[in-house]
């Protein structure tokens, strides 16, 4: 087959193909960091934690690019696929864009300004810039849609199209990786927006076109990258993947970067950009390629044609000839070579099966009385009735349900056996570390049939912790809050230090915490649990949580720790004193209080539902734990332990500063426990 391309090749001299050179950047080299951004392990933060700076960042290409033709002056068609992350720390910020701008060295404001302009101002003609915008914050005077939507700025700040990412059931708050893909076609002068959680499936339709002709506001050599500002909110803003390229502009000329006359600076580099030019970074390695196409001459090509095959063609003969020698006199190392292939994936897929084999964790159950069967289950939740649904979750479902035995359950259906089995593993595996506590909601019963996995729980009359603040109900009272916060207390402090293995639980908050008969806190859902042996390092996993309850360093790390469920806690702690949420607009509750801290008006911050009917030195005592608590710096949060003898009242309360810390990233590794707050 080769033979016969290379003989194809050198009978038809207008045979061509078109070659590519590859130039290799790092980030590090070729991506310039403007006002608040830095690199963050493998992605690119736009902003950063500090409540002071600018508040805003760029990350642009450092090397110009090419966006018109140099004699037609027409625009070239683009195209750019990225994945962002936009997590609260603890709130939300204005949100990032994707920028085209002339001017590589200008970071705007922020409070709703991106860093793209300043108020008052747009475009000069110095300054252009185009931006697609992924906004988190509704300001009614930019005309914001809402403060979760997507929309293009064309030389202003006020957008010119944008459409609400509900329209496609999307969340731009949830705080989890999203694939944006922007494509802009300067023949039809129209620019297309798609949005997914997926990073490989791209919807079918876009959720934002917009009629745009460019040609008269792009310059011939413009920058590419991205901005994000914070406002009046601490959200971190990464980049964590990123494609671009340029076509459509039907030049044969390679064209140079223009000299760095305007502004002299190492964002220049001698890198140089052809009429068609493509920058992409790798998930593996912090990169980005540019590949330009250029085009030789007709017997240039068939003589590297030639020459290419027919050296490839050699090669294959030759690889050939000794495979089959190979296969013929050793077998067995054939034999051994593809098993030494197959080895790390079968260590891989052993390892999963050992973290989270549903098989395994159904042997350990044995040693729990009360399997109930498929059918006793369909019975007691009349089928799975919709209208027994007590709560709906990423992984689960769980149903109301009556045992034939008269009691009443919680069934705790997962959504799919396959994808959600390391949940239940993870939460069977955390039940049997840590048996049972009052404080924890108890298991009853359990199931597995066929592709079905479920839990039963005794059924909890109060429902959850969020409802009885934020639901229709009457209001708790400061002695129920009392002792809710305190049962939380202990219920988290015997999964630290109370089992046999450390148990994390990664999701405190005010929906995983029920309430019994009697108002006493009942910390559930341990499917997020992590479990580790006393004494030993935590290591980095995935960031899994709420935002709004996790803490910031964990965010950044993924490194679940004590210190991180405790702040947590101290979250849960300030919701229950305030009857505030976690987040309420831009606003985080522990911002709210640090602030009425501040203003030595500490103990307004009670819950107005209250009517004044508490102790003023109990609610400041709860307020002040909750600040410990939540405190920027995990070093300095105190136990659960030394938590439980505050609230108690025989462990002198924390000395806080008058006004909120800013965070400090946690050195790689720390000793537990080397808080000022030692027990």
């Amino acid at each position: 087959m080769l033979l016969l391309l290379y003989l194809l090749l050198l009978s038809y001299p207008s045979l061509s193909i078109s070659t590519f050179t590859r130039s290799r950047i790092s980030w590090t080299s070729n991506i310039t960091l403007l006002g608040d951004a830095s690199l963050l392990n493998s992605s690119i933060s736009l902003t950063s934690l500090n409540t002071s700076g600018s508040r805003a960042g760029h990350a642009l290409y450092s090397t110009p690019i090419r966006f018109l033709h140099p004699e037609t002056r027409a625009a070239a068609s683009f195209s750019t696929r990225f994945t962002f992350s936009i997590i609260p720390s603890p709130s939300f910020g204005d949100g990032l864009v994707f920028l085209i701008t002339s001017d590589p060295l200008f970071v705007g404001s922020s409070n709703g300004f991106f860093g793209l302009f300043n108020p008052g101002a747009d475009c000069t003609s110095e300054h252009a810039a185009i931006a697609v915008e992924f906004d988190t914050n509704l300001d009614a005077l930019l005309r914001d849609l809402d403060d979760n939507h997507v929309a293009v700025d064309v030389c202003s700040i006020f957008s010119s199209a944008s459409s609400s990412a509900v329209s496609a059931d999307l969340d731009l708050k949830k705080g989890v990786p999203m694939t944006a893909w922007v494509e802009y076609h300067a023949q039809d002068k129209e620019l297309q927006v798609w949005l997914s959680y997926s990073s490989k499936h791209r919807p079918a339709n876009p959720l934002l076109v917009a009629g745009l002709d460019l040609s008269g506001l792009l310059h011939e050599f413009m920058y590419v990258g991205f901005s994000a500002s914070n406002g009046p909110g601490t959200a971190l803003h990464l980049i964590n993947r990123w494609s671009f390229r340029t076509f459509g502009l039907n030049t044969t000329t390679t064209y140079y970067s223009p000299s760095p006359t305007s502004h002299p600076s190492p964002l220049f580099s001698s890198v140089n950009t052809g009429s068609d030019g493509f920058l992409d970074s790798h998930e593996d390695e912090p990169d980005i390629d540019i590949a330009e196409p250029f085009r030789p001459n007709t017997k240039r090509k068939r003589k590297i044609a030639g020459l290419v095959l027919g050296a490839l063609f050699a090669v294959a003969l030759l690889l050939g000839v000794l495979l089959i020698a190979t296969v013929r006199w050793n077998p067995l190392l054939i034999s051994e070579w593809c098993a030494g292939k197959e080895k790390p994936q079968l260590e891989l897929k052993k390892q999963y099966e050992e973290d989270c084999s549903c098989t395994q964790i159904e042997d350990e159950l044995g040693n729990i009385p009360g399997k109930i069967s498929m059918e006793e289950i369909m019975a007691a939740t009349n089928g799975f009735n919709r209208q027994k649904i007590l709560g709906r979750g990423s992984t689960a479902t769980v149903y109301e349900g009556t045992l034939s035995s008269g009691s009443k359950v919680a069934v705790k259906r997962f959504a799919q056996a396959g994808r959600y089995s390391h949940m239940f593993a993870s939460e069977v595996a955390a039940i049997l570390a840590s048996c049972q506590h009052r404080n924890l909601v108890p298991l009853t019963g359990w199931c597995r049939d066929g592709e079905d996995l479920m839990l039963v729980y005794e059924y909890m009359p109060n429902g959850t912790l969020h409802d009885a603040l934020h639901g229709n109900c009457a209001p708790l009272s400061w002695h129920q809050r009392k002792k809710i916060i305190t049962g939380l207390a202990m219920g988290l402090h015997f999964l630290h230090f109370g089992c046999d293995r450390k148990i994390l639980h990664r999701d405190v908050k005010a929906s995983n915490i029920l309430l019994d008969a009697g108002f006493n806190a009942r910390l559930g859902d341990l499917g997020l649990a992590q479990l580790n042996s006393h004494g030993n390092e935590p290591q980095p996993t995935a960031v899994v949580g709420t935002p709004g309850y996790m803490a910031p360093e964990y965010v950044l790390t993924g490194l679940a720790t004590e210190e991180s469920d405790v702040y947590s806690f101290g979250v849960v702690a300030l919701e229950v004193a305030t009857g505030r949420r976690p987040m309420e607009g831009t606003t985080h509750v522990v911002d709210w209080v640090w602030v009425m801290r501040a203003r030595s008006r500490l103990a307004e911050a009670a819950d107005p539902l209250l009517e004044g009917r508490f102790e003023k030195v109990e609610v400041v005592r709860m307020l002040l734990v909750g600040l410990a608590c939540s405190y920027p710096n995990s070093s300095q949060r105190p136990s659960m332990r030394r938590v439980l003898r505050m609230l108690e009242g025989t462990a002198p309360l924390p000395s806080l500063p008058w006004q909120k810390p800013e965070f400090k990233m946690p050195p790689p590794s720390w000793e537990e426990n080397s808080s000022y707050y030692s027990c």
